[in-house]
């Protein structure tokens, strides 16, 4: 992680400028030919999603889906891989961390899902840590190096380009965009359509000011509109303290710098996770992000929710929270992963959270996953479901220092019309699948899978 020293008190500006300099390109109408991909992660075009994974040691994993899930077809892409830019391992004094975070779309709309792979450790010429995205093109024998291709942009030392990357339609005109966070406190968009030879459409930069460092990107439809919007997590800088901010990016023709939250004063999480959905079912999105350094690292989750224009009020939601299983405890991390889908069909969008560090019993940081249900007022503890490994019929048993559910999915991933719930401990070991019904999740024939909780949401 990139961070920065002598942070100054500044007031909060946002800037929106056209690049210049070899950034600004042109759309390619012969991106156009064929129907784009129903899925944005269907790399191989047979009507299935498939699932793609980093490993943490520089190297992107892709499981091809199947009638009924996950399938047995996986391939490796390193920057090895023949086609992919790049030089595998230490990047100059830092852990190599191509495949840190991913995106996917159909970005030139020829009926295959794309993959596009962040590495804001890359060096790029002689810029150590400038950082790079490459994007890996889909086809009808799936992804492949071959054509591989980095995004354009202006090189500079320690600059973190791909500290993290998101897609959306972000004006609103049907076509795959691409956002693109630094190191420190800006994010690009490069706007579709996308070609094989690297070229994009425009490409805009939005900064906050210098008291705030980027740390991750959440995208969703908070507002009534065609286009994608787009949450910026950070590290501000408020009072003489270190603060954990969220700054507002609303989508349209022009992409319009909105407001900044603290959703913490005094102890910033420095890798938080979020997620974007309806949990009132008013028709706006709603954010919900993670807060695992509140009270005493017991952690929660703070909603911000969504309106006509942007965000409105948010509210606080913790294991201190009336009907949640478990009580909250210092260094639980509650929080630990979050993901959103309607569980059990009601028409509300529901939360899992992980809390990694949780004891189950006697057994110190076993783990688990809470899943919360939305309803008219937002996400509450009524009738809230927890998983540990010593559920029934969840396969295994509590282990000691497992951080079960440091990983968590919800996504219909055996394709019968319900959402299931994938955990992980880590990036290694097998997940546990638990099925989706008609009334929610459920640990009744609860497996394993070879499959990591971390594919794009």
């Amino acid at each position: 992680m990139f961070t920065r020293t002598n942070l100054r008190l500044a007031l909060a500006t946002a800037t929106a400028v056209s690049l210049t300099g070899g950034l600004l390109t042109l759309s390619m109408g012969t991106a156009t030919a064929a129907t784009p991909a129903k899925y944005a992660d269907d790399f191989n075009g047979d009507g299935y999603r498939d699932f793609v994974t980093g490993d943490l040691s520089g190297g992107v994993v892709v499981t091809y889906g199947t009638a009924t899930g996950p399938g047995t077809t996986t391939k490796t892409f390193t920057q090895a891989s023949a086609g992919i830019p790049g030089t595998p391992g230490d990047a100059g004094g830092y852990v190599d961390a191509f495949g840190e975070d991913m995106a996917t779309a159909d970005l030139n709309r020829d009926g295959y899902a794309d993959l596009a792979v962040a590495d804001f450790t890359e060096k790029v010429g002689t810029k150590v840590g400038a950082g790079a995205v490459t994007i890996l093109w889909g086809a009808k024998t799936g992804l492949s190096g071959t054509g591989a291709v980095r995004l354009k942009v202006t090189a500079h030392a320690r600059y973190g380009f791909g500290k993290a990357i998101e897609t959306g339609d972000f004006n609103g005109d049907g076509k795959a965009d691409l956002a693109v966070a630094n190191g420190l406190d800006s994010v690009y968009v490069y706007r579709g359509g996308f070609a094989k030879s690297g070229t994009t459409g425009t490409v805009t930069k939005h900064t906050l000011d210098a008291t705030f460092e980027t740390t991750g990107l959440v995208v969703g439809k908070v507002t009534k509109d065609k286009a994608t919007d787009l949450f910026v997590l950070g590290q501000g800088y408020h009072s003489d303290k270190m603060t954990q901010d969220v700054w507002f990016l609303r989508g349209g023709s022009t992409v319009k710098p909105g407001k900044v939250t603290v959703v913490n004063s005094s102890s910033p999480d420095y890798s938080p996770t979020g997620v974007v959905a309806d949990f009132n079912k008013d028709g706006y999105g709603d954010l919900a992000v993670s807060d695992t350094r509140y009270n005493n690292k017991a952690g929660s989750v703070v909603v911000w929710r969504g309106g006509s224009t942007g965000p409105t009020t948010k509210y606080r939601i913790s294991q201190s929270t009336s009907g949640v299983a478990t009580a909250a405890a210092k260094n639980e991390y509650f929080g630990s992963d979050l993901s959103a889908a309607d569980t059990d069909g009601d028409g509300y969008a529901d939360l899992a959270v992980g809390v990694a560090y949780e004891n189950v019993g006697s057994t110190e940081d076993a783990g688990g996953v809470h899943v919360l249900r939305g309803g008219t007022s937002g996400l509450t503890g009524s009738n809230s479901r927890w998983f540990t490994r010593a559920t029934a019929g969840v396969p295994g048993a509590p282990s000691e220092y497992e951080n079960f559910g440091g990983l968590v999915r919800l996504r219909d991933i055996d394709r019968d019309g319900d959402k299931d719930l994938l955990v992980s401990s880590n990036y290694y070991d097998p997940s546990v699948f638990l099925p989706g019904t008609g009334s929610g999740i459920t640990s009744t024939g609860a497996k394993e899978l070879p499959v990591v909780a971390s594919f794009p949401q």
